[in-house]
């Protein structure tokens, strides 16, 4: 069964940096894209970053020159490192994936709470 485990929320001064992972485990075949979304409380779930599998990033205009998305392909990871933190960017982060594997689609991690916040 695969799962993505998300770590590294938290709270944290507005300014601040955060780094978020995520780490697929089970069983499948290979990793294609990787991504970041975020939902804030009463907003939709909204994109962040995405990666493809080869490393190609993709930013939302609010955060671009602020986030940093990369991946460890050996480690199947991505992670998110977040600089210049605001207190919009207050959500909870989900990480997702499209991994092929016995059942191919799109996994959600279960999501970490950030908090910008003095």
């Amino acid at each position: 069964q695969v799962q993505l485990v998300e770590s590294g929320g938290g709270l944290v001064q507005p300014g601040g940096s955060l780094r978020l992972s995520c780490a697929a485990s089970g069983s499948f075949y290979r990793i294609n894209d990787m991504g970041w979304y975020r939902q804030a409380p009463g907003k939709e779930r909204e994109l962040v970053a995405t990666i493809t599998s080869g490393a190609h990033p993709n930013y939302a205009d609010s955060v671009k020159g602020r986030f940093t998305i990369s991946r460890d392909n050996a480690k199947n990871t991505v992670y998110l490192q977040m600089d210049s933190l605001k207190t919009e960017d207050t959500a909870v982060y989900y990480c997702n994936a499209y991994i092929v594997s016995a059942v191919t689609g799109v996994f959600w991690g279960q999501g970490t709470q950030v908090t910008v916040s003095s």
